[in-house]
């Protein structure tokens, strides 16, 4: 006899656990819930509507993901933020995206290229800020923007690969909304995608990487910059108590 694996009775408590981490991860990562949070269990309980089974579930692999705290006594915080992790998390991604980009080029297809210019021209025609004379994030630029950096690497040949730079990728989205109003009226950011994009086409790999490279490194001395203002405390080991 088949197992049904639709089955309420056992996918039901996996699916909610799942869902709960989702939500948690899309607050933490958008900064809803901010670094160094104490995040109590009877407000999440409430806030997400769920029980203290599936939410601790969400919040252990939160845990293992770097996202959130667990605390011998205290409970679970948000991860707090601070520069030497900014500064690591960006050393890191240059690193290994680097390596992912100079192996796609090294693979590149037709097809592949094809995949850049829709992805870039995407990017290129959607509005960063929903708002003209403010900044007001836009949820589709960040889809278009996440899938046009994804595509850079997408040849690389390694999911493993792939899979941790998504993982940087997250982690480091965090630290970019804490400071985008800031750069979003000054940051060209549209020419720096189309010069990188202009290089992997022309097959210029030193250069392409170089510019990817420089693009991360810009957003991070924003942020960094930022975090003296904002958050002057971010470098001690806890930021809330």
């Amino acid at each position: 006899m088949s197992s049904d694996l639709s089955s309420p009775k056992t996918d039901a408590p996996a699916t909610l656990a799942t869902s709960i981490y989702a939500r948690l991860k899309a607050d933490i990562l958008t900064t809803r819930l901010a670094p160094g949070r104490k995040l109590q269990s009877r407000f999440l309980m409430e806030h997400y509507n769920v029980g203290q089974t599936p939410l601790r579930e969400a919040l252990n692999r939160l845990t293992t993901e770097e996202f959130v705290v667990g605390m011998e006594q205290r409970g679970f915080y948000v991860k707090p933020v601070s520069k030497d992790e900014l500064r690591e998390l960006t050393k890191t991604r240059c690193w290994v995206e680097g390596l992912a980009l100079r192996e796609s080029m090294q693979n590149a297809t037709q097809a592949w290229e094809e995949a850049l210019l829709v992805t870039h021209h995407r990017l290129d025609r959607t509005p960063r800020s929903l708002d003209p004379d403010k900044f007001a994030d836009n949820p589709d630029w960040e889809r278009a923007h996440r899938a046009f950096h994804a595509t850079l690497i997408g040849l690389c040949g390694s999911r493993p690969l792939l899979g941790f730079c998504e993982q940087l990728a997250d982690r480091l989205y965090r630290y970019r909304m804490m400071s985008i109003a800031k750069a979003y009226p000054v940051r060209k950011i549209g020419t720096e995608h189309a010069e990188i994009l202009q290089a992997v086409l022309d097959r210029r790999t030193d250069e392409a990487v170089a510019l990817l490279q420089k693009h991360y490194q810009r957003t991070a001395d924003v942020i960094d910059s930022d975090l003296e203002t904002v958050l002057p405390e971010s470098d001690r080991p806890h930021a809330a108590r």
